[in-house]
């Protein structure tokens, strides 16, 4: 699949690197879109709401008449029904990182693409069961920064991957983009 032309509606970095492993080089446009919830959404449906509307706004964006192929993306760890969404603070990821541990929840990504010949979405989600971290252990790792900025609290390309006791699915879901899915939606509009 040629990589020109293609575009990554994301600010992810973590996602431009899971596209540039494939060999894929694409261009960056951060979609302006509101992310917010909708109402009593089901975070499955919400996840794909979201990716189709980056999609979509890169799209209206598009102004030379290019058919450019696009690729957006909206993840979401879920545990017990509830959505825990970046945490941006210190105190918030130790409060997240304090629920996760020692269960299982999910990580769900919606993906939506475009090409020449159509559009499509769906979502991919992974089951992601944690050991049981002690106080100490969570403090440490909210110092390291890293937690504030990821759905959940948490990379599992980084510091988190050490509290994954068992992984059933797409690690690469659990990035932020599931490339396979990615990839074979893309080969689909194509």
């Amino acid at each position: 699949m040629p990589t020109r032309h293609l575009i990554l509606a994301s600010a992810s970095p973590r996602r431009l690197d899971l596209l540039r492993a494939t060999g894929l080089d694409p261009e960056v446009r951060i979609p302006d879109i509101d992310e917010s919830p909708l109402p009593g959404e089901d975070p499955t449906a919400m996840v794909e709401r979201l990716a189709c509307a980056k999609r979509d706004a890169v799209l209206a964006s598009i102004t030379d008449g290019v058919n450019r192929r696009v690729v957006a993306a909206d993840t979401v760890v879920v545990l017990d029904g509830v959505v825990l969404g970046k945490p941006g603070t210190p105190g918030t990821a130790t409060a997240m990182l304090s629920r996760l541990s020692g269960r299982t929840h999910h990580v769900v990504t919606g993906v939506a693409v475009s090409g020449p010949a159509d559009t499509a979405s769906t979502t991919v989600s992974t089951e992601v069961t944690w050991r049981a971290l002690s106080s100490a252990e969570i403090a440490t790792y909210v110092a390291t920064g890293e937690p504030l900025d990821k759905a959940g609290g948490y990379g599992i390309q980084g510091g988190g991957a050490n509290f994954v006791t068992s992984l059933i699915g797409s690690r690469d879901n659990v990035i932020g983009l599931p490339v396979t899915t990615a990839l074979d939606l893309l080969a689909r509009v194509s």
